[in-house]
């Protein structure tokens, strides 16, 4: 029968051997076939990513005018302006075409008219602006286009009647669309015997007829 000694050099001793023997095998496969090392992946040349969401093939106006134009560093707290080229199927607005409120003359020496006609008309989107007597509203028409003229005829300085011969007799003003409106009948007399005007109003007048000739004239005026 064997003695323990002999059990162990007949087992033992070849086992030790054996499993660091193993380890040694494996850990040295595992590097050379296995899992990559940094320094392999860093000698790899790079591959493109590929996304797995698919791309609109259509972009986004503003993404389709700066897609090929290189970026750009600003610093903090200056002022830049940037000028951007269309492309070639972008929708170009040209801000100059935008169109700006009708502007509106009213002259009168009376403060409660100029205050409801300013009002009337700054509700439907006018560009309302006032003038005392003919002289202020030749002043004004020097420095404004107006679509239309809203005159009363009895005002100190220069009253209705000389104001309307002014607008008519320059070429600049012409052809601007001129009603008249007063209080008193004897002055609606008078202006019928005027060529040119576009209607006239007896105070008080009715806010709806009134609306209605200015944006038809307005409309034609432009």
């Amino acid at each position: 029968m064997p003695n323990f000694f002999d059990l162990l050099q007949v087992y033992l001793v070849p086992f030790a051997i054996a499993v660091p023997a193993g380890l040694l095998l494996i850990y040295f496969g595992t590097r050379r076939g296995g899992e990559p090392r940094f320094d392999d992946i860093a000698d790899q040349p790079a591959r493109p990513v590929q996304s797995a969401q698919p791309v609109s093939a259509q972009p986004a106006p503003l993404e389709a005018v700066l897609r090929d134009r290189p970026a750009v560093d600003i610093p903090l707290g200056t002022t830049t302006q940037f000028h951007v080229t269309p492309a070639e199927n972008d929708t170009v607005i040209d801000i100059g075409l935008a169109r700006l409120p009708k502007s509106v003359l009213v002259v009168d020496d009376s403060a409660v008219p100029r205050a409801k006609l300013r009002k009337l008309f700054e509700a439907q989107g006018y560009h309302i602006e006032t003038a005392n007597d003919g002289v202020q509203a030749l002043q004004a028409m020097a420095k404004r286009k107006f679509s239309v003229v809203i005159t009363d005829l009895e005002m100190p300085n220069m009253d209705g009647f000389e104001l309307i011969a002014a607008i008519q007799g320059s070429m600049d003003t012409e052809d601007i669309p001129v009603i008249a409106i007063t209080g008193h009948e004897e002055m609606q007399a008078r202006v019928h015997n005027i060529q040119g005007l576009y209607g006239i109003f007896k105070k008080p007048w009715n806010d709806r007829e009134l609306l209605k000739r200015v944006d038809v004239l307005a409309s034609i005026r432009g």
